[in-house]
């Protein structure tokens, strides 16, 4: 959603449109543009849209964020770059090999693996070991 770019819910309208009748779950992560007052409004005008945000910490659980991971990892770090030119043209050729070679993301965990991973991370989090 790009609000200030006047697409106000343009993807969530479209959605709506295309599944008039449905209930809709989102998932989301944290980024604050999905927690903004007008889009939460939106939410609240539109009873059949259930948002459930990913936690905090988990961004493993975000595909695109581990896409970013990858793309960091293989292309940029450790990467020595004389200018921003430099870095683009790595991303490029990342991105071309990546296009060409590409093969879909695959949960290998099952949901109960998952959920006790996630069991796992809060224990953490509240006990701090």
């Amino acid at each position: 959603m790009d609000c200030a770019a006047g697409k106000r819910h343009g993807l969530l309208n479209s959605i709506k449109r295309k599944y008039p009748r449905r209930e809709i779950h989102l998932i989301c992560d944290n980024y604050g543009t999905h927690k903004h007052p007008a889009v939460r409004q939106w939410f609240s005008a539109n009873p059949r849209f259930h948002v459930h945000y990913t936690p905090t910490s988990a961004s493993w659980l975000n595909l695109v964020e581990r896409w970013f991971a990858l793309i960091t990892s293989q292309a940029i770090r450790r990467g020595s770059f004389d200018s921003v030119r430099s870095l683009e043209r790595a991303i490029n050729r990342y991105l071309a090999h990546w296009n060409e070679t590409a093969k879909p993301f695959r949960w290998t965990k099952s949901a109960r693996q998952i959920k006790r991973q996630i069991r796992r991370v809060m224990d953490i989090c509240e006990t701090g070991h």
